[in-house]
């Protein structure tokens, strides 16, 4: 359970689990299950933020953002192909970690993006160890018989999991929206599938949340799945409102590897540590993680001397090959003789009330509601004729990078699969998601109206960002460079995926449902109007990964299959940023995957 500081300093536990977010729960709970004998401490730098309504109830996307209590708040440096323009990455801060935060959508990705992870030299990361233990992580109620008379919902069995922490389920929606979103791509050539969970996600659906049903309908994450089933276990403590300093090892590589006896920690603003037994596992996120390598003096050898960190492990891949997906928000103002209730109503204060007394009461509410109409499309489904140029323009861009021998190690069989990929006319590139509110970056709402926004989002990304510390004070924000259309091809490819989006809005039934295309607006509808647009106003999609990539040592790789951190005995690192390669997906799924690899590695060890 949580404990105090005094309860924690100076003792020595066989697992100390850096980071209580979504992996590190997942990781530090299995291992609680598995040995029995043996104990296991959290650090976590945020509160515990427990039975807290801003986190359990849904529909209040990025309610919480901006917030110190739940978020990071981190902040890009300025970006020079975005007009210079600094970004915030919003990251989960507390248990749960970013689990309490986002939109709650439970995806999984094509097969293919998965089996990369493999191929790229990960024996035993494929996609059917992905559907093994995402479906032992997560316990599918489907709709119900009255929501199945409305909604566009079908499901497989075999593809969904039954008795794991996490609840999701089909959520309430506003079902004229998503229909009218569905629909409309059908009538532009667009499958619905029956299923999206077995590893083929081109074309459209209705995806699931992680809702708990059982729970008048709150959120299910990790500290609900993981962490309160086993907060009284007398092997597990967590210790929130620590803010991970360092690693502490000793010996050298040279003989043998370093090996991490103890974790450092600040706590209300003194110094503390605690010894380790057996393993540090690494858990505190793709923008996180590679800080405390860095602090603990593995990483590049430039960064760690700028800062005065002596070198323990040179490992040039620590804080590299950053990848994120990208989003631009495309708002429309709903006709109001359509009736459907959005979102938009919880920005009023009293509606919100109502609602929340609805929600009090067991009755239809708006927090029961999620975001659930999605479709994960090629480029040669959104741009038929334009789709031969763009991937002639890509591959001989990627082609020329990799014959002037200056791309880093491993890149280049990176960028093979992504062309590989983009040739595929039966993968996707690219997402457009129903929003039934207002959610753009330009514009604000007007009091009163409902909005419906489609995201357009950018998947598979070429650009390559960093992240690396500035200093040696843990207290001190990473400089966060995600390169934003450094690659000038991930700004066409997102270009045609807004552009896709307006034609949408041309097609029958979603033409009948707005009145008028607020962001970007009819005044940007040319190819040069809609790069201007997203130069300006594209956003992070909040799925960053990679910064400790699992990839061969000589290919700029961090940890190696087993999650181990080369250069190292007894240190992992387990959380989305390991991916080596972005996926077709939201990442929540993602994150629960790794925590339960790590956790079977561990096993297994």
């Amino acid at each position: 359970m949580v404990s105090s500081v005094e309860n924690v300093a100076g003792k020595a536990y066989d697992y100390v689990v850096i980071g209580g977010g979504t992996a590190g729960l997942t990781a530090a709970s299995r291992l609680v299950e598995y040995f029995p004998d043996r104990s296991v401490l959290i650090l976590e730098a945020g509160e515990s933020n427990l039975d807290d309504p801003k986190i359990l109830l849904g529909g209040q996307f990025g309610s919480t953002f901006g917030d110190p209590k739940y978020d990071w708040i981190f902040t890009t440096k300025p970006q020079k192909h975005h007009y210079d323009k600094v970004m915030t990455w919003n990251r989960g801060k507390g248990l749960g970690g970013s689990s309490g935060m986002n939109f709650y959508v439970w995806t999984k990705p094509p097969k293919e993006s998965i089996d990369a992870f493999e191929e790229l030299g990960n024996p035993g990361w494929n996609w059917k160890s992905y559907q093994e233990l995402t479906m032992r992580a997560e316990d599918f109620t489907e709709a119900t018989e009255d929501q199945l008379k409305e909604l566009v919902h079908t499901y497989k069995a075999e593809y969904r999991g039954r008795g794991g922490p996490i609840k999701t389920t089909v959520p309430a929606t506003a079902v004229s929206l998503t229909k009218g979103f569905l629909d409309s791509l059908q009538n532009m050539g667009v499958r619905l599938l029956d299923d999206p969970y077995g590893g083929d996600i081109t074309g459209c659906w209705q995806a699931a949340v992680s809702l708990n049903r059982e729970a008048q309908w709150t959120r299910s994450y990790a500290a609900t799945a993981y962490y309160l089933p086993n907060k009284d276990k007398p092997n597990f403590t967590v210790l929130t409102e620590a803010n991970v300093a360092r690693i502490l090892l000793d010996g050298e590589e040279s003989s043998g590897g370093v090996i991490a006896t103890g974790v450092e920690f600040t706590h209300g603003g003194k110094t503390y540590s605690v010894k380790v037994n057996k393993e540090v596992v690494v858990s505190a996120g793709t923008i996180k993680s590679p800080q405390v390598l860095e602090l603990s003096g593995i990483g590049r050898r430039d960064v760690l001397e700028t800062a005065g960190i002596p070198v323990k492990v040179e490992l040039p891949g620590v804080g590299e090959n950053v990848q994120d997906h990208t989003l631009c928000a495309i708002s429309y103002e709903l006709d109001p003789k359509t009736g459907p209730k959005t979102f938009d109503v919880l920005r009023n204060p009293k509606l919100a009330e109502e609602q929340a007394k609805l929600q009090k009461a067991g009755a239809d509410n708006l927090y029961r509601y999620g975001i659930s109409a999605y479709s994960f499309l090629p480029i040669q489904t959104m741009n038929p004729n334009g789709a031969p140029e763009i991937i002639e323009g890509v591959s001989k861009l990627v082609e020329e990078q990799i014959k002037s021998g200056k791309l880093p190690p491993g890149l280049a069989e990176q960028y093979k699969i992504q062309l590989r990929t983009l040739k595929d006319a039966h993968v996707p590139d690219l997402e457009v998601i129903d929003v039934n509110c207002f959610m753009s970056h330009r514009s604000a709402p007007e009091d009163g109206k409902a909005y419906i926004t489609i995201l357009a989002v950018l998947q598979n990304p070429f650009s390559r960002g960093t992240i690396h510390i500035k200093s040696k004070d843990p207290l001190e924000q990473p400089d966060i460079d995600p390169a934003l259309f450094e690659n000038p091809y991930d700004l066409e490819l997102l270009k045609e995926s807004v552009k896709y989006t307006k034609r949408m809005a041309e097609t029958e039934p979603f033409k009948s449902l707005v009145t008028k295309e607020v962001d970007p607006g009819k005044e940007n509808s040319t190819d040069d109007e809609i790069r201007e647009y997203l130069r300006n106003y594209a956003h992070t999609c909040w799925h960053a990964i990679a910064s400790n990539s699992m990839l061969p040592r000589d290919k700029n790789g961090v940890v190696d299959p087993n999650l181990k951190v080369y250069g190292t005995k007894n240190v992992r690192v387990a959380d989305l940023s390991v991916l080596p390669l972005h996926i077709a997906s939201h990442t929540q799924s993602a994150a629960y995957y790794v925590g339960e690899k790590v956790a079977d590695i561990l096993k297994s060890a």
